[in-house]
């Protein structure tokens, strides 16, 4: 596996997968796990030049979409403001379709996936110019750059438009559920949440490392 995803999934796995089987994780370990999950993203357009920093992940691919989906939204069906297992309970579905040895075969690694929540510059950049840098860093040294392009799927709906969130593109459904899964679900907020799909094109490892200070890995 290319050093990158070794570091951006099975880093980020591992650290779902020890708070699932209820293990303590400081919180330093917690916050540089969160490193591999939140680059910025480098744009260019209508709003000028741009870096914001969002959240991204992996998911299954499309043909294993659907059946996720359906566990993603069954789970999410059961919060309970009262019920304090909502989001470990989240766990496991997220190791069952993401990060078990079994799911990782099923695993898209073509691309990355974020939620839009501003609507400011990235999304206006976005819509007129595709072409994106994203840069991961994570101290003392490790730091990754993804050159690509990115897509925006859905539409931005307001909150008070009446549209069924079952009726969205799958790809902005999963992604919203995906969020949802583990932290506080609001379904009928996926209709506001376009989301992004990012072509993986080039990977460069800009490490302070032998390895890195920018080789093209990919």
């Amino acid at each position: 596996m290319n050093r990158f995803f070794e570091w951006a999934y099975r880093t980020r796995g591992n650290s779902v997968r020890d708070l699932a089987a209820g293990k303590e994780v400081s919180m330093e370990k917690m916050f540089l796990s969160f490193m591999s999950h939140n680059p910025i993203f480098v744009s260019d357009g209508p709003a000028g030049l741009n870096g914001a920093v969002k959240g991204i992940g992996f998911i299954p691919k499309e043909e294993y979409l659907a059946a996720a989906l359906e566990d993603y939204v069954k789970h999410i069906k059961t919060y309970d403001p009262a019920d304090k297992t909502y989001s470990n309970r989240g766990l496991e579905v997220l190791m069952k379709w993401l990060y078990s040895e079994e799911a990782e075969k099923n695993i898209d690694f073509d691309h990355v996936y974020g939620v839009e929540m501003a609507f400011t510059n990235s999304y206006k950049n976005y819509q007129a110019n595709p072409q994106c840098s994203m840069v991961f860093y994570q101290p003392p040294v490790i730091s990754y750059e993804l050159k690509g392009k990115m897509e925006l799927i859905g539409e931005h709906h307001t909150a008070d438009e009446e549209v069924d969130p079952f009726s969205l593109p799958i790809l902005q459904q999963f992604i919203n559920a995906q969020h949802d899964v583990y932290h506080l679900p609001n379904i009928d907020r996926w209709k506001t949440r376009p989301v992004y799909r990012f072509t993986i094109e080039e990977i460069y490892d800009k490490s302070s490392t032998k390895n890195g200070f920018g080789q093209k890995i990919l």
